[in-house]
């Protein structure tokens, strides 16, 4: 059985850039990085979240770092010309992104935000991102990604996943 394509996917499609979609069954109670790369069979540091942050200056933008890791809201707001930035509440997170918790693609999202990638991204041939619902990845090369969402890559975390 072939997963049903999500609206990121369908972005993907129209570009066109090559994934794959992989489905695994979701845990409500578990809807981590660290647990879905356990679920997908792959190492942690090659699983990315998505993160929603909001600057004082910039307003809300994006952080794609590896799964294991925190996003580190010093480089966040150095990177993207902010003095001070915080995570977005999760009950604005469908709101902003059409997106819920656990299912937070950085690929067609309401509205186009910047998007940061974490440096570590480029160590890999391919990354796992959320394919934009719960239960459903992309694995696609990192490059890729870059140009999908005209991503700025540095360095988001304090360490190395």
């Amino acid at each position: 059985m072939h997963p049903h394509k999500t609206n990121a996917a369908r972005i993907l499609d129209k570009i066109p850039v090559s994934y794959d979609l992989i489905s695994y069954p979701v845990d409500e109670d578990h809807l981590n990085a660290i647990h879905i790369a356990e679920q997908l069979g792959q190492p942690t540091e090659q699983v990315f979240k998505t993160i929603l942050v909001r600057g004082d200056k910039s307003g809300v933008f994006v952080c794609v770092i590896p799964g294991a890791l925190e996003v580190n809201l010093k480089n966040a707001a150095s990177v993207s010309g902010n003095k001070k930035v915080e995570t977005v509440a999760v009950k604005e997170l469908f709101p902003l992104t059409g997106y819920i918790r656990g299912g937070c693609s950085p690929i067609g999202m309401k509205k186009k935000y910047p998007v940061y990638l974490d440096k570590h991204a480029l160590n890999f041939s391919s990354i796992y991102i959320s394919a934009g619902q719960g239960g459903l990845q992309f694995k696609l090369n990192p490059t890729d990604l870059i140009q999908v969402v005209e991503a700025i890559i540095c360095t988001l975390t304090d360490t190395n996943p």
